[in-house]
């Protein structure tokens, strides 16, 4: 049997709370998870509860920073043959930047 899950009071979370999002921001709220390194529940409950998000870098942080790169590189090279940048690499390049000055500040 799996074990309950609590939250950091120690409290019970029995009760589910559930949303809908179109394809884009079903990618972008991926996005944001894999760059936070939080379990999506996590992650969610912390920004609709308007608490922090802290990134502690751990190789799963890493490999999300990394593959978003080699994302935003694609687009990057895909806008200078087409010339149209959507809102979207906007918004990750800067989650992304975020991040990595976060991720700076907590090894200084």
């Amino acid at each position: 049997m799996s074990a309950k899950n609590r939250d950091e009071h120690g409290r019970f979370r029995n009760i589910t709370v559930g949303f809908r999002v179109s394809p884009e921001e079903n990618e972008q709220l991926n996005t944001a998870v894999a760059l936070s390194g939080l379990p999506k529940q996590e992650y969610c409950y912390r920004k609709c509860l308007n608490r922090d998000i802290v990134v502690h870098g751990n190789p799963r942080v890493y490999k999300a920073l990394r593959d978003q790169l080699a994302a935003v590189l694609e687009e990057l090279r895909r806008i200078e043959a087409a010339g149209e940048i959507r809102d979207e690499l906007y918004e990750n390049i800067e989650l992304i930047t975020k991040t990595l000055l976060g991720m700076k500040e907590g090894c200084s």
